[in-house]
């Protein structure tokens, strides 16, 4: 039998001490309220990250390829991509897809208000998924409808001109001389990043090659998206390295520096929060172990009086605090989990979408995080909680069992 584990579960579980059950309490309370909060901390900073990602770069696409020029403009010059290119595209394995788009310059004239937009052309090729999952009222273009003015809109443009899905308005685009082309919304999105939903109206590609004359071939842009987004800055490389020598191309980071900007701020928040609740773990467990041992001083005493080594009682005070950690790591999985469920599956934490992108906290659990927290707050315990337990080895077994 192990003596010193069994004593150790004897004074942690069946203690008869007020006190020492409230600073057992205390200990226990503090690593689960610890680790619970790092684990919710991880959850939401990585559900932050993979939600507002997800909205920029299913707008504008991981990597945008475009013609080189020195126009600082929006609106790109159009091209046209030789074979080479194409193929690059096609037979790259790393891309999900890609396909053609253009952008132009407009404002919208509807029930006496007026707003500027950018219109974004696409065709039939393009990716509709992630517009389909902001998609709030109507459904996506119809290429094979007849004429192609059709338009989605976003839900901020909308409210402000008063429109809906049916209405018609509109639009006129910036150049010289001035052209102007009615539309029917046909959908409304939002995708909760106000630069976007603020800036873009979604249409055919052909309205912007018949306003600029351009040949049925011919395109602003191309939007390419990669399967594993982790590998961004590599692929963007060779993205670029392969294109023909008129095309240049960015990777989204570029495209909206100051959003990823931030997100790289919130992993040092992260870091900072994650050392903190280690603190209070840590500075908890360190106190509760301190006045169990002077607490027990006179059992420390009689336990080297009957020739008990310091190691040995070392290992009792050790043996009871990681017992009380293992079961400040349950309660800590079982409540920081918990949260996260219940976060998750119901949306109960709302946010105000236009400052922080999203309506509610994104939440998004890794068995791997979670493995490595409980591992992390386990192994600096115990190797903290040591330098305490050494202060077994100056208690005199003879005062310590004259000391009440």
């Amino acid at each position: 039998m192990n003596t010193e584990y069994f004593i150790a579960k004897r004074i942690a579980v069946k203690s008869s001490r007020t006190f020492s059950k409230l600073i057992v309490r205390i200990a226990i309370a503090g690593v689960m309220l610890s680790l619970a909060v790092m684990i919710l901390s991880v959850a939401i900073i990585k559900g932050f990250k993979t939600e507002i990602q997800d909205k920029v770069r299913g707008f504008i696409g991981d990597v945008q390829i475009y013609r080189f020029d020195l126009n600082g403009s929006f609106e790109k010059a159009p091209f046209v991509p030789n074979d080479t290119t194409l193929h690059y595209l096609k037979t790259n394995a790393a891309i999900q897809s890609y396909y053609p788009f253009a952008t132009k310059p407009a404002i919208i004239s509807a029930n006496g208000e007026v707003e500027g937009i950018n219109f974004k052309g696409i065709d039939r090729t393009y990716d509709w998924t992630f517009i389909k999952k902001h998609l709030i009222q109507g459904s996506t273009l119809n290429f094979d409808a007849e004429g192609n003015n059709q338009i989605l809109i976003s839900d901020f443009t909308a409210k402000r001109l008063q429109l809906k899905v049916g209405d018609s308005f509109l639009m006129h685009f910036v150049q010289n001389p001035p052209k102007r082309r009615k539309f029917k919304i046909v959908g409304i999105y939002s995708v909760g990043i106000e630069n976007i939903d603020k800036s873009f109206v979604i249409g055919d590609i052909n309205v912007i090659r018949s306003v600029n004359n351009w040949n049925s071939n011919e395109m602003g842009g191309i939007e390419v998206r990669i399967k594993n987004f982790s590998a961004l800055d590599i692929q963007a490389l060779q993205i670029y390295n392969n294109l023909e020598l008129m095309l240049r191309s960015r990777s989204v980071k570029e495209s909206t520096p100051e959003i990823f900007t931030w997100l790289s701020l919130l992993d040092v928040n992260t870091k900072v929060l994650l050392v903190l609740m280690m603190i209070v773990g840590v500075i908890n467990m360190i106190t509760a172990l301190l006045i169990m041992i002077l607490e027990r001083t006179t059992m420390i005493g009689l336990l080297k009086s009957m020739g008990i080594s310091n190691f040995s009682v070392m290992k009792i005070f050790l043996y009871n605090a990681m017992y009380l950690v293992g079961i400040g790591l349950v309660l800590g999985n079982i409540l920081g989990l918990g949260i996260a469920f219940v976060q998750q599956s119901t949306h109960l934490v709302s946010l105000e979408q236009t400052n922080y992108y999203l309506a509610y906290v994104p939440i998004e659990v890794h068995f791997i995080d979670v493995l490595l927290l409980n591992l992390a707050t386990l192994v600096i315990c115990s190797l903290v909680l040591i330098i305490p337990s050494l202060l077994v080895s100056r208690i005199s077994p003879l005062k310590a069992i004259r000391f009440k």
